[in-house]
């Protein structure tokens, strides 16, 4: 009993410096790939007909998740008990081994359920329990709460049935730690202190040209290729391809708010500062006409020549190449997706917040996914990519799982209530790696959060 006292204190002593040192906002999770150790300290209870008293026992777990749900442990208990018929000592071992199935592994606090089978042995003066090793089934619940990445509190109960002549029971409930080690980082949010002029955050990276495609909050894409053959190297365009380029004008002009980007393509014939400079100029001349023919001010127009670095067809072939000669008119559109008939590509800004290390998608966004149903069922041969983005908070590899999750989640809405079929829809989670604003303020990281829905869009690489 002297021995049992002491572990008490001991392990009383581990949680109160645990819980000092913990951080209060941390967001680890149960994650996929982590090796665990557990001590755990509690009290077993036994059926009447063993007529063993209640007392503590003290044991060992050790863990691996083989996914954020799936897990094992080992484990090992010893209880030192009574007869209550006389005075003998009677003590209690069990070893073996259960299965763990984790709900919401990504939240701080993360129950589960449990069952296993073990060995138990009694070592006990003869007549008052049977000597030798029993087969125990055991289940039960359990909690995690995770203190921060290394260290989690965790309470278990469990139902034991083993069998000695009769079906016998005993009941153990425990508390404990659970100390991760390996698997996938989980997030650390991050916490916001003020920045003083003499103490700058760190800097980060220049950020690369936001694609012009990339829809902002409340706004859509309309994005339409004009194929144009241009004479060789001229930037004139031809009479036959002015009904093409009234695509653009002609939308410009009913939708006076709206903006676009005239972008020049090339296939890779010539050198690649000619075809730039040559893309450039072929843009640059479609504005022109939009200007000069449709009324178009210059302000909502802007040229950008990328030559032959985007090419959407292999330029091996005649085909190929003619498809690569193109001019993409990417054009910024607010108002209601519905009053636009299908073009060349839809791109459009979903604003969800999702809740930290989450993927379920809250109520009051569903309105933003809608506007995706019902355009795609509209026009049933539209197909969509949802795209998953993310700030820097966490691991390269958890938000990229996040992020696909993320798009997952939003493809499932559109099958289940939308009756959209999954065979049209792709999910792509690409982390942080297509930022679109700067991570050291909250709403740059705010930014980058984000689901895009590119409809019947060709991505390129």
């Amino acid at each position: 009993m002297k021995r049992i006292q002491l572990f008490l204190m001991f392990f009383l002593c581990l949680c109160l410096i645990v819980l000092s040192t913990a951080s209060n906002d941390a967001s680890a999770a149960n994650k996929e790939g982590q090796f665990s150790l557990s001590p755990v300290i509690g009290g077993i209870t036994f059926d009447g007909d063993q007529h063993l008293e209640t007392r503590p026992f003290y044991g060992i777990r050790g863990g691996y998740n083989f996914t954020d749900h799936f897990g094992v442990e080992a484990l090992f208990d010893y209880a030192r008990t009574q007869s209550t018929r006389s005075d003998a000592d009677v003590d209690f071992y069990r070893y073996g081994a259960e299965m763990l199935y984790h709900f919401m592994p990504d939240a701080k606090l993360v129950p589960y359920v449990a069952a296993g089978f073990a060995g138990i042995n009694f070592d006990a003066p003869s007549g008052i329990m049977f000597n030798g090793t029993k087969g125990v089934f055991d289940y039960g619940v359990g909690l995690k709460y995770f203190l921060n990445d290394n260290i989690a509190l965790r309470g278990d109960v469990r139902h034991l049935i083993y069998h000695h002549e009769d079906t016998l029971n005993a009941i153990e409930y425990s508390v404990g730690l659970y100390i991760p080690f390996g698997g996938v980082k989980p997030a650390v949010q991050p916490v916001e202190a003020p920045v003083s002029e003499s103490v700058q955050p760190p800097q980060e990276a220049p950020l690369e040209e936001i694609p012009a495609m990339e829809p902002q909050p409340g706004k859509h894409k309309y994005c339409i290729s004009l194929h144009i053959d241009f004479d060789i190297d001229k930037t004139d365009i031809r009479p036959q391809y002015r009904d093409e380029v009234a695509k653009v004008g002609d939308f410009m002009k009913k939708y006076e708010t709206t903006t676009a980007v005239i972008e020049g393509n090339t296939d890779n014939v010539g050198t690649y500062e000619h075809n730039m400079d040559l893309s450039k100029r072929r843009a640059e001349s479609v504005v022109n006409y939009l200007v000069d023919n449709f009324g178009i001010e210059r302000a909502r127009l802007t040229s950008k020549g990328y030559g032959s670095s985007r090419p959407i067809a292999d330029n091996a072939t005649d085909e190929g190449k003619q498809k690569n000669r193109r001019i993409d008119a990417i054009i910024d559109c607010a108002f209601d997706v519905k009053e636009i008939k299908p073009p060349d590509t839809l791109c459009m800004f979903l604003h969800i917040e999702f809740a930290p290390g989450k993927s379920d998608i809250a109520p009051n966004y569903y309105s933003d996914i809608e506007a995706v149903g019902e355009y795609m069922k509209k026009y049933p041969t539209t197909t969509a990519l949802i795209e998953g983005h993310t700030d820097n908070v966490g691991g390269f590899e958890y938000n990229m799982k996040l992020s696909q999750r993320r798009a997952e989640s939003v493809v499932n809405y559109l099958v289940d209530k939308f009756g959209i079929e999954r065979t049209r829809l792709t999910a792509k989670g690409f982390g942080y790696t297509h930022r679109v604003a700067y991570n050291n303020t909250p709403e740059g990281r705010k930014k980058n959060r984000r689901i895009t829905a590119i409809i019947d869009c060709a991505i390129s690489k």
